[in-house]
């Protein structure tokens, strides 16, 4: 836990306490309903809670994910909800979900991810620069011995990991153009060789 979040942490408590203490004042007389209440909205919020932390895994079951057809030669992938399309990729036999951005020149990896798929981040030489929306950065080029995306898979994939603040990978052109059509239709991304 970081200084801020245990500072926010004490903030918190200290102004449930004094709205507690100020709730039991001002219903001194009335006790037994004010506690009554308390303890429902305690059970609404212990619901709340428990419905935010279930939904992520509930969301993958109810939505529908990317799909495989034409024996492995075609992928669809549905519109997510944030409106980005997000692919998830086999590499090196770690599963890694990127976000489709044809904007993007290159295949570029998070530090997180590709600490995760085995490149050790820390001894990679930061040469080259992409400009992002928030502003230049600092990649280091590597290569993807594999990348599998359904029955596709590519060798010796060229990449790039970000230096800088990036919460999920992109999936740019550099790969996408290895697939014949790209197209999006109705909120489906296809893709075919």
């Amino acid at each position: 836990m970081t200084g801020d979040q245990f500072g926010n942490l004490i903030y918190l408590a200290l102004l449930a306490a004094v709205l507690i203490g100020y709730m039991l004042v001002a219903n001194r007389r009335q006790l037994s309903s004010l506690m009554r209440n308390a303890a429902l909205w305690v059970f609404i919020f212990i619901g709340a809670i428990v419905a935010f932390g279930l939904w992520n895994d509930l969301r993958d079951e109810i939505a529908p994910r990317q799909s495989v057809m034409q024996d492995g030669a075609g992928i669809t992938v549905p519109r997510a909800q944030d409106g980005h399309y997000y692919l998830t990729l086999d590499i090196n036999g770690k599963s890694v979900r990127f976000v489709v951005d044809t904007g993007a020149t290159e295949v570029v990896l998070s530090r997180a991810d590709a600490q995760r798929i085995g490149i050790d981040i820390e001894n990679l030489v930061y040469s080259g620069r992409a400009s992002t929306a928030n502003g230049v950065v600092q990649t280091a080029p590597v290569r993807l011995a594999r990348v599998g995306l359904g029955g596709v898979e590519d060798t010796g994939l060229r990449a790039v990991v970000n230096n800088g603040e990036m919460s999920e990978s992109l999936l740019g052109m550099s790969y996408l153009n290895r697939f014949s059509t790209l197209s999006i239709s109705n909120g489906t991304l296809t893709l075919e060789r």
